[in-house]
């Protein structure tokens, strides 16, 4: 398995905040996300963090653009038409779990906090919107759609809490 990334993030006072990443293949760049949305990468000699040889400034639609090219999220669209902060996250079903071995139904989540379970990964594969009847299985990862509020509150229920 591969090891994570190492990034780390600084505060920038009065510019944004700089993320550094150091890849697997010893190379070192780094992301200044600015207060007025833009981005600024830079590429770095590995041996002196402070030399940088080189780096790309994109608006907030080139830096959205990347990203989507990086990373899709199927999402994305939906969060530039809401105006509401909706958030993401993957909710690992653990053997702790009251739910493990339940139906997406016995959880309640959407009436109970308004947090959307939209999808459940296992190892087998997806399964993008779950039908009230799907059984979870310990190691099943939960895409939880909601506020912030409503998606850590799907935590806590699933934890058991």
């Amino acid at each position: 398995m591969v090891d994570a990334a190492r990034t780390r993030s600084t505060a920038l006072p009065g510019v944004g905040t700089r993320c550094d990443l150091d890849t697997e293949s010893g190379q070192h760049l780094s992301v200044v996300v600015h207060f007025d949305g833009r981005r600024t990468i830079g590429f770095h000699d590995p041996h002196d963090d402070d030399s940088c040889r080189d780096t790309v400034v994109l608006g907030p639609q080139e830096a959205a653009a990347l990203a989507q090219v990086l990373a899709p999220d199927s999402l994305r669209s939906l969060r530039q038409q809401v105006e509401i902060d909706l958030v993401t996250e993957r909710i690992p079903v653990s053997k702790h779990s009251p739910y493990a071995g339940r139906q997406l139904a016995d959880t309640q989540a959407r009436t109970r906090t308004g947090a959307s379970i939209v999808a459940v990964l296992r190892r087998t594969g997806a399964h993008p919107s779950p039908t009230p009847d799907f059984r979870f299985a310990i190691g099943d990862v939960l895409v939880v759609v909601g506020t912030r509020e409503g998606v850590n509150a799907v935590s806590t229920l699933i934890a058991g809490g």
